[in-house]
């Protein structure tokens, strides 16, 4: 059912008839089936990148992986109204996780994002993405308008800004950049005026200058200028990137074959179990192995759209195109990023990069995004 404007609450209304399991065939499978597929190639090259290391991250990926799959199945089978509705407590406790990860928090990679005991923990700020987008769409579902007005994009600014200046504090430029594809995505769908965007992109403009003067560290500067002129220190700061374009490009039609790859299994690729697993997957599957991968995330993003379109309401919509936005950039950075064509930042690829936070975050808004799609069938 199409959603009508001047009806919407951020928790929706109350169900008339609840989707049977014979309304399970019209789901969009596809995009579970391309998840699960990733997944497959990311456990396979998690296992080929850290094979020469002196921990095989294999067992723990697997162990992330078996995690995710049961959260999706709780996200999937939860009404995504109920969980739009504990949208304002998961919020807070996400800014309260971000406030003690600044206190308490472990150094990895250069920012103090990690927080947990012994070998146990996780980033606060994967579960911060996923709060933002349920309180994006629980307060921007109830707009009844066709464009929001100034104290709505006001808000929506606001609810976003709190969890990316957490972020950035960290630093973690990064990961702070992701909010703002979700916050574009939803004002987007939701409606904005068109002088809104002009002035908005003037306002990223003029910030992005005040960043690189006053908001960026030294070696996040060095990135972008080696970004801008690889060649200007190749063993120092260029030297990733170098490393990644030789991967991808020794990778040619078919690879050089499964842990066969030098780049990864002669240690000259950094962080290729994590930021830079596309770079190992390239040379190793070469080009019809990246094309595959690639393949499969557009069938994950275009199924995720179909869902959108297709959602019974005005939240449901929102917080779909919000979870997609998020995939959306992360996968586009990071496999623009080791090809060379944007500035290197710590932004994993969705279901292939090694980690346990972001793995979860993966499964838990897949599963919610299906169940949108499973719950359009309610009150037809």
């Amino acid at each position: 059912m199409r959603p009508t404007s001047g009806t919407f609450s951020p928790l929706g209304s109350l169900p008339e008839s609840r989707p049977s399991l014979h309304h399970l065939a019209g789901i969009r499978w596809g995009m579970l089936a391309a998840a699960l597929l990733l997944c497959a190639i990311g456990l396979a090259m998690v296992h080929s990148a850290s094979s020469e290391l002196q921990v095989d991250f294999l067992p723990r990926q697997a162990m992330w992986v078996g995690i995710g799959l049961l959260l999706m199945l709780i996200a999937f089978s939860l009404d995504y109204h109920v969980v739009l509705g504990l949208a304002i407590p998961i919020y807070v406790l996400s800014l309260v996780a971000l406030a003690l990860v600044l206190v308490l928090g472990h150094r990895a990679g250069g920012a103090r994002s990690w927080i947990g005991l012994a070998s146990l923990g996780g980033q606060p700020s994967e579960v911060a993405k996923l709060a933002t987008a349920l309180m994006l769409a629980r307060y921007l579902g109830a707009a009844g308008r066709r464009f929001l007005t100034g104290r709505q994009l006001l808000v929506a600014g606001a609810i976003v800004a709190a969890p990316m200046l957490l972020v950035v504090v960290e630093p973690d430029l990064g990961g702070a950049l992701t909010f703002l594809p979700l916050l574009a995505a939803v004002l987007v769908v939701a409606g904005v005026r068109m002088r809104i965007l002009v002035v908005a992109a003037l306002t990223v403009v003029i910030g992005a200058g005040a960043l690189w003067n006053w908001g960026m560290h030294e070696y996040q500067r060095q990135r972008v200028m080696t970004f801008l002129n690889p060649d200007r220190d190749r063993l120092g700061a260029g030297y990733q990137v170098q490393q990644g374009k030789i991967a991808v490009g020794s990778g040619q039609f078919l690879g050089k074959g499964y842990m066969q790859g030098t780049q990864s299994q002669l240690r000259f690729l950094p962080a290729r179990h994590t930021d830079f697993i596309f770079a190992a997957l390239a040379e190793e599957w070469g080009f019809v192995g990246v094309a595959v991968t690639l393949w499969l995330f557009g069938l994950y993003f275009w199924s995720g759209a179909q869902v959108a379109m297709r959602a019974r309401d005005r939240s449901g919509i929102l917080l779909v195109v919000g979870l997609l936005s998020l995939f959306a950039f992360h996968a586009v950075y990071n496999t623009a990023m080791v090809v060379g064509l944007l500035p290197i930042t710590g932004i994993p690829l969705p279901f292939l990069s090694y980690g346990g936070s972001f793995m979860l975050l993966n499964f838990v808004a897949t599963g919610i995004i299906l169940g949108v799609d499973f719950r359009r069938f309610v009150n037809r």
